[in-house]
């Protein structure tokens, strides 16, 4: 398999060697990387506030599980949307920003009503991942993260929890190897 570099709709997926509480088996959805530094959302950390409770009406067009995700570490009282859009890609919608083919985010200062058109799922993350400029670089040196390509069922699946372990899965080779890795590489 190619290495790939990090670029807006790949995926980075934490190796069983990084154990850091924030990152430690996540999968995270890079939504924007440049000389400037790398921002995402961690794919696979629903947590228990339903969207409902933070943005009534956004509810409708969630993907399930219809809860809020923990995007990651940063501005966590930052709320990010997510959407699959139902054209072949986002450029020309109003109110979303194309990622990648149909990813886009999507401005929350909209109705729900004057986007629903345009998407089919949506999910909600309240902060996200950031790295500075040569941060995220200096971390894929070191081993702590794969580069992988993302499938739209990664981002809205209604299995976040095995994200991690079919995303390495499908990768075959050797990353496939990694999806049985314990959960704590140093009691191995």
């Amino acid at each position: 398999m190619d290495s790939l570099l990090p670029a807006p709709g790949r995926l980075l997926v934490a190796t069983p060697a990084l154990e850091d509480p924030n990152f430690h088996r996540t999968v995270v959805l890079v939504l924007a990387f440049g000389a400037e530094g790398a921002l995402g959302v961690v794919l696979n950390r629903p947590n228990e506030v339903p969207v409902a409770a933070v943005l009534p009406g956004w509810e409708e067009l969630a993907a399930e599980p219809t809860s809020m995700f923990v995007g990651g570490p940063v501005g966590r009282s930052s709320v990010i949307c997510v959407g699959r859009l139902s054209g072949a890609d986002a450029a020309g919608v109003p109110g979303c920003q194309p990622v990648a083919g149909q990813i886009a985010t999507v401005d929350l200062n909209l109705q729900p009503a004057d986007v629903a058109p345009a998407v089919e799922a949506l999910r909600l993350f309240s902060g996200y991942s950031g790295w500075d400029g040569g941060q995220l670089e200096a971390e894929l040196q070191v081993g702590s993260w794969f580069v992988v390509r993302s499938q739209l069922d990664d981002v809205f699946g209604p299995d976040p929890e095995g994200l991690w372990r079919r995303v390495l899965r499908r990768q075959g080779g050797r990353l496939s190897l990694y999806a049985n890795a314990p959960p704590k590489l140093s009691l191995n």
